[in-house]
């Protein structure tokens, strides 16, 4: 699709949006085209999108922001950091798998994985989402047993989001990779299990790096972001004690 048909495209998301009772005023082209590319480029599937997206986050996050308050039994493990940019300019997420436990309180693992996201995103700017902020997950698996495996939360998660933003309803075409890291033999088949929930699109950006691989992953993320533990020289900064502008609007 060339600039001229983007452009068309965008006029008429814009217009069926405005049919569906809502508006695009506070956003700009780079975050309607997320919507539009999640969408096939059919403005009204991405209109229907868009308006579902403006609904949910003024319910699930009325404030514009989850805080670490209501959070708090999920950061507690410290399981999830935040390691700056990569060497392409993308916020990268880290995941502990073996500090998870099956979560007791589902709507607070959900608002949990909105903060974590919303954190991420946020930490690539300055206060105002743009549209094009994109990240790179890692889901280090290391040291995982069978009571880290939570077979339900990681379904709930990933249909909130698509393994962090693929082709997600909320949070559409914000992953550039999502790696997974030592992936033991009993978890292989849970794994098929799970990507039985996920789109193509989703599973296309997702890369099991085998040990024969790890020299290729480092030199992709850089050195300087990747913590010890992976081969990099960075320090483990977890993801509360990083401090990033909140999201406006």
């Amino acid at each position: 699709m060339d600039k001229t048909q983007q452009e068309i495209a965008l006029i008429q998301l814009r217009k069926s949006v405005q049919k569906l009772g809502s508006s695009t005023d506070k956003y700009g082209d780079p975050t309607l085209m997320r919507f539009l590319i999640s969408r096939s480029m059919d403005p009204a599937k991405a209109a229907k999108l868009f308006v579902e997206w403006q609904r949910w986050r003024a319910s699930f996050v009325p404030n514009g922001s989850i805080p670490d308050s209501e959070v708090e039994d999920e950061l507690g493990p410290r399981k999830v950091f935040l390691h700056g940019l990569s060497r392409d300019g993308y916020p990268v997420l880290l995941v502990e798998a073996n500090k998870h436990f099956t979560s007791k309180d589902r709507l607070q693992f959900k608002k949990f994985v909105g903060h974590l996201l919303d954190k991420t995103i946020a930490s690539s700017f300055k206060g105002r989402e743009m549209g094009n902020e994109k990240l790179i997950a890692i889901l280090d698996l290391q040291h995982i047993s069978y009571k880290n495996i939570d077979a339900r939360g990681m379904i709930t998660g990933f249909q909130l989001l698509q393994i962090f933003f693929s082709c997600s309803l909320y949070y559409p075409e914000h992953l550039v990779k999502c790696f997974i890291l030592s992936m033991p033999w009993f978890f292989v088949s849970f794994w098929r299990m799970i990507s039985r929930f996920l789109e193509k699109g989703t599973l296309e950006k997702i890369v099991i790096v085998t040990n024969e691989e790890r020299k290729c992953f480092v030199k992709e993320i850089g050195e300087e972001v990747l913590p010890e533990e992976l081969g990099g020289q960075a320090t483990l900064v977890a993801l509360q004690d990083v401090t990033v502008p909140p999201l406006e609007g």
